[in-house]
C-alpha cells in the first residue's frame, strides 16, 4: 500500500496485541497526533486481544466492528516482540483485512496501514506486505513520524512546528557532518601539562581547570566493559582494550563497565551465579592492573550494590578513582540490582558519601534518569537531582558532577530537554558557594540511538549540539561529556567504536560552535518556548522542594529521603518492584505532552504542582514517623 496523503479529518486507530506490553511508543504517537488536532482511538483490551489472532473468525469480527464503529481511516499496528512472530502476525492481519474488504482499495474505510516494530520485524514486514505503508523502527523524529503517517507539515499548528524544527535541524546538521567525514581527522588533545598528569595525584578538578585555562574541548568519558563467558579471558580482553584506548589518546576518563557480580559480590566465589554482562573484575589486583593499563587516563567505576563503603575504599586504593557515583534510592531491591531494601540502601549510601567527602573526591548523583526510566515527569527529574545535590553538600562533598541524560524518554523534544536541563542547573547551582561547586556532564539517552549505524552517528552529533545549547554562550560548559557510543543499539562498543564516537562528538561540538559564531543557527538562549518552559519547571520544582522541606522533618537524611519517595513526592508510575511499599509514588500517572512529561489525572489533564503537593502533604501526614 503506497503512503496516502492525510487529511485533517482522518481518524487514527492505534493498536498493539494484548500480549505485547510495550506501550510507550503508542502513547507518544497518540499524544503527538492529538497535539496536531487529530482524533485518535487507542484499542481497548478486547480489541487488542482480537488483533493478536486476526485469522480467528470471532476475533476477526471484533476487529471489523472496532474499525467500523470507530470510523478508523488510518490503522497503526505495533508489535515489539519476536520478529518472526511479529512478521507472521502482520501477514495474517493484512490477509484478514483484505478478506473482509476493509481496505479502501477494496471498498472499505481503511486507507492506510502502518507498522511499528523491531528492526528485523520491520525488514520482514516490508518484504512480505506491500500493503503496509509507513514502517517505524522507533528512531524517527516527531516530524519524520508525521510525514510517514501522511501528514504534511503545512497543516500543523505553528507552535508545534517550531518545537519539532529544532530536532530536525540538529539531525540535518548531524547527517551532513557524518557524510563529510571530516570528523575522522580529529586528533588527541595534549593535556600532559596538567599537574599530576597520569599519576595517582591526577585529579578531575585539575584536568577541568587546565582545559579551561588552555581553551581545550571538554573532557570525554566513555563507559567500556566487554563480557565473555570465560572470566579470565574477559579480564584479559578488557586490559587489552584499556591499553588501546590509552594509546590512542582520545579518551580522557575510562569508566569501567563492571559486571553485576562485581558490584554485588565483589571478592566472593561466584560459582555458577549469572554475571549479567560487563567486565567481571573480582579482586583489588585486577582493578590495579586496569589503572596501570589505563595510564594516563583518569579511571572510575560503578559503585557497589553491597558492602558499598568497602568497595569505594578499594576504588580509591586501586584506581585512584576520578569520582564516585551513587544512586541513593536505586540499585537495590526497588530495581532488582542489589540485596538491600531502599531504607538499607540509603543508610549505606549516606555512610559512603561521608567517606567520599573525606577523600576530597567529586561525587556524581546517578539519580534523575533512573526516575525518568520509570515514567517520572520532568519536575521529578529536576527535584531528584536537587535533593541528591543538597544531600551531597550537607555531607561535605565539595565538587558535584551533575550527570544529565538527555533524550530520556527518547520521545522527548530537544526544546523540552533544554528547558529541563537549564532548570536543573539553575536550582542545583543555587547550592554553590566557596565550599561546593557543580560541573555539568551531559550524555545521550540509553535508548535514543538507532540500530542503523550511519543514522546513529548523525544522532550522536545532534545530541552533542543539544548539549552545547544548554549553555550556548559558555564555552567552558559542558566540562565533561559522557560519550555514549553510536553502536549502543547495535553492538558492544570496542576501542575503535569508542574512539570514533569521541571524534564525532568533538568535531560536532567545534562545528556547531562555529555555526553559532557565524550566526547560521538559532540562538537557543533566546528561544521563547525554552524560556517559558524553563521558568515553569523552575517554579514547579520550587513548589515541590518547599513542600518536601516544610512537611518532612530532616528531609536530607536517610529517613527523609525514604519518606520523600514513600509519600509520593516523586512519581514513578512504571515501577515494577516494591510497588506496594511505594504505592503512593507508583499511583501517579504521567503523559508525554508536546515532547515533555507531565503528571496527569485520569482524564489525561495535567495536574499543577501546587495541587499535587496539597494532596501529597495531606497523605504524608498520615504516615507514622517511624520509618523502620
Amino acid at each position: 500500500m503506497r503512503r496516502v496523503r492525510g487529511t485533517r479529518t482522518d481518524r487514527f486507530g492505534l493498536v498493539r496485541p494484548q500480549l505485547d506490553a510495550h506501550t510507550l511508543g503508542i502513547t507518544s504517537v497518540a499524544q503527538l497526533l492529538r497535539d496536531c488536532g487529530y482524533h485518535v482511538i487507542v484499542a481497548d483490551a478486547t480489541a487488542s486481544e482480537a488483533f493478536g489472532f486476526p485469522e480467528d473468525p470471532a476475533r476477526g469480527a471484533v476487529i471489523e466492528h472496532w474499525l467500523l464503529d470507530n470510523q478508523i481511516d488510518v490503522l497503526c499496528f505495533s508489535y515489539r516482540l519476536n520478529p518472526a512472530d511479529g512478521a507472521a502476525l502482520v501477514s495474517r492481519l493484512v490477509g484478514e483485512l483484505k478478506r473482509r474488504r476493509l481496505f479502501a482499495v477494496d471498498g472499505g474505510a481503511v486507507k492506510a496501514l502502518h507498522f511499528a516494530g523491531l528492526p528485523e520485524t520491520c525488514r520482514m514486514v516490508r518484504e512480505r506486505n506491500p500493503e503496509v505503508g509507513g514502517i517505524f523502527v522507533g528512531d524517527e523524529t516527531p516530524a519524520e513520524t508525521l510525514r510517514m503517517l501522511g501528514i504534511e507539515t503545512e497543516i500543523l499548528p505553528k507552535d508545534l512546528l517550531k518545537g519539532m524544527a529544532y530536532d530536525e535541524d540538529r539531525l540535518s546538521f548531524g547527517k551532513e557532518l557524518i557524510e563529510k567525514g571530516e570528523y575522522l581527522a580529529v586528533r588527541p588533545i595534549d593535556r600532559s601539562g596538567c599537574g599530576g598528569y597520569g599519576t595517582g595525584a591526577d585529579r578531575l578538578e585539575s584536568r577541568i581547570q587546565y582545559g579551561i585555562d588552555h581553551r581545550m574541548p571538554p573532557l570525554t568519558r566513555a563507559h567500556v566493559g566487554p563480557y565473555l563467558p570465560d572470566r579470565a579471558e574477559a579480564v584479559r580482553l578488557f586490559l587489552q582494550w584499556t591499553r588501546e584506548l590509552a594509546a590512542s589518546g582520545l579518551l580522557d576518563v575510562l569508566s569501567i563497565g563492571t559486571s553485576q557480580l562485581t558490584q554485588s559480590n565483589f571478592g566472593e566465589d561466584w560459582g555458577d551465579k549469572p554475571n549479567g554482562g560487563g567486565v567481571p573484575l573480582n579482586s583489588k589486583e585486577e582493578f590495579a592492573a586496569v589503572w596501570q593499563a589505563a595510564r594516563p587516563m583518569l579511571v572510575r567505576s560503578y559503585a557497589g550494590t553491597k558492602n558499598i563503603v568497602s568497595l569505594a575504599r578499594m576504588y580509591e586504593e586501586a584506581i585512584s578513582i576520578a569520582w564516585h557515583a551513587l544512586s541513593l534510592w536505586w540499585f537495590c531491591r526497588i530495581d532488582g540490582r542489589g540485596p538491600y531494601s531502599v531504607r538499607e540502601n540509603l543508610e549505606e549510601h549516606f555512610e559512603t558519601l561521608r567517606y567520599i567527602a573525606s577523600t576530597g573526591k567529586p561525587f556524581e548523583p546517578n539519580v534523575p534518569h533512573h526516575f525518568a526510566f520509570r515514567g517520572s515527569d520532568d519536575v521529578t527529574y529536576i527535584v531528584s537531582a536537587f535533593v541528591a545535590a543538597k544531600v551531597a553538600k550537607s555531607l561535605g562533598v565539595r565538587l558535584l558532577v551533575l550527570q544529565n541524560m538527555l533524550n530520556t524518554p527518547k520521545y522527548t523534544w530537544g526544546v523540552q530537554d533544554l528547558a529541563k536541563s537549564r532548570a536543573m542547573l539553575q536550582l542545583v547551582r543555587e547550592l554553590e558557594d566557596d565550599g561546593f561547586r557543580v560541573v555539568l556532564q551531559p550524555r545521550g539517552g540509553l535508548d535514543y540511538f538507532s540500530h542503523d549505524l550511519d543514522r546513529a552517528k548523525a544522532q550522536l552529533a545532534a545530541a552533542t549540539a543539544l548539549m552545547d545549547d544548554i549553555e550556548p554562550h559558555n564555552t567552558n560548559s559542558p566540562a565533561i561529556i559522557h560519550v555514549v557510543s553510536f553502536s549502543e543499539a547495535s553492538h558492544l562498543a570496542d576501542p575503535p567504536t569508542v574512539n570514533e564516537s569521541i571524534q564525532i562528538t568533538r568535531h560536532a561540538l567545534e562545528a556547531y560552535r562555529k555555526l553559532r559564531r557565524k550566526g547560521e543557527i538559532d540562538d537557543m538562549s533566546l528561544h521563547p518556548e525554552v524560556l517559558s518552559r524553563t521558568a515553569e519547571l523552575v517554579s514547579d520544582a520550587r513548589v515541590v522542594i518547599e513542600a518536601i522541606e516544610s512537611s518532612i522533618r530532616n528531609p536530607y537524611t536517610p529517613e527523609g529521603l525514604y519518606r520523600i519517595l514513600s509519600s509520593g513526592f516523586l512519581p514513578i508510575p512504571y515501577l515494577w518492584e516494591c510497588k506496594e511499599e511505594f504505592h503512593r509514588a507508583a499511583e501517579w500517572q504521567t503523559r508525554l505532552i508536546r515532547g515533555s512529561v507531565k503528571v496527569v489525572d485520569e482524564h489525561g489533564i495535567p495536574i499543577s504542582a501546587s495541587d499535587r503537593m496539597r494532596f501529597v502533604t495531606k497523605s504524608e501526614r498520615s504516615i507514622p514517623e517511624e520509618y523502620s
